[in-house]
């Protein structure tokens, strides 16, 4: 009978902790009203997007938009640099040089290096059939050392939308 009474009690608090928890999530939101969802095929499932931050699933990667209108290509003189031997805390700076191979003029619309030791400076206009440019990587190791191996990111009006660019270095400690 009191271990009845004890299940009974803990089904009251537990039922009381439920109702605060959702009347403090409702007075902080509009009241909504609820319609019936459409039925969907049985192989179907949807999740709805979580708010709530879950420390084992890593955060989705932030996806660039797909360049509108038509597309053009692009080729790069070479698509990586070896910056060979240098120092920490050093400003190393390369050129990527870049023409426009196609029919129609040549948009890059983002550059992202794949740290922030890497910073990409890319031509902001339109470039014609025909023409080239330069995209500029400036590589701050800090106190990195060793290997190091570094990616930048070019999306651009082109078939596939993204080129990868690679750079590397070997980072010797300073004295």
């Amino acid at each position: 009978m009191k271990e009845n009474i004890k299940i009974a009690v803990l089904a009251v608090i537990a039922a009381g902790v439920v109702f605060m928890a959702v009347s403090q999530r409702n007075d902080a939101a509009p009241p909504t009203t609820f319609a019936p969802l459409p039925q969907k095929a049985a192989s179907t499932v949807t999740t709805a997007p979580s708010n709530t931050f879950d420390p084992l699933t890593p955060p989705a990667a932030a996806s660039q938009p797909e360049p509108t209108g038509p597309t053009t290509s692009i080729g790069f003189a070479t698509s990586s640099h070896d910056f060979g031997k240098i120092m920490q805390d050093s400003d190393n700076h390369y050129a990527f040089k870049f023409t426009n191979t196609g029919k129609e003029p040549l948009v890059i619309t983002n550059a992202v290096g794949s740290c922030g030791c890497t910073v990409p400076d890319y031509p902001k206009h339109p470039i014609a059939p025909g023409e080239s440019g330069e995209l500029k990587i400036e590589y701050k190791p800090g106190k990195q050392e060793g290997k190091q191996n570094k990616t930048v990111t070019v999306t651009a009006n082109t078939e596939p939308s993204q080129t990868v660019l690679r750079i590397s270095a070997d980072v010797q400690k300073g004295i």
